[in-house]
């Protein structure tokens, strides 16, 4: 089975618990609980600022600040929520 990810933040999502909601209560197939909920972006942000927030969760993953920042910064530019921007 092929990862998902949360197409706004790039939170790995595992358990049916960690997807957001639809209006309707369905669980949302492209976003996370914490970026999405009600069918909406639970707070309005730069991609830049989404990035910001996200470093101090993936900082041992990617061994520092700079190396988390320099994936993110690879990374959320294809993910759907950004690759309108």
């Amino acid at each position: 089975m092929e990862q998902i990810f949360c197409q706004s933040c790039a939170m790995p999502l595992n358990k049916a618990e960690e997807f957001g909601t639809e209006k309707d209560g369905a669980k949302s197939q492209d976003y996370c609980h914490y970026c999405y909920q009600n069918g909406a972006f639970t707070s309005e942000q730069t991609m830049e600022e989404m990035i910001e927030s996200c470093v101090p969760f993936v900082v041992d993953h990617f061994g520092g600040e700079d190396a988390a920042r320099a994936a993110m910064q690879g990374m959320f530019p294809k993910l759907k929520r950004w690759a309108k921007a």
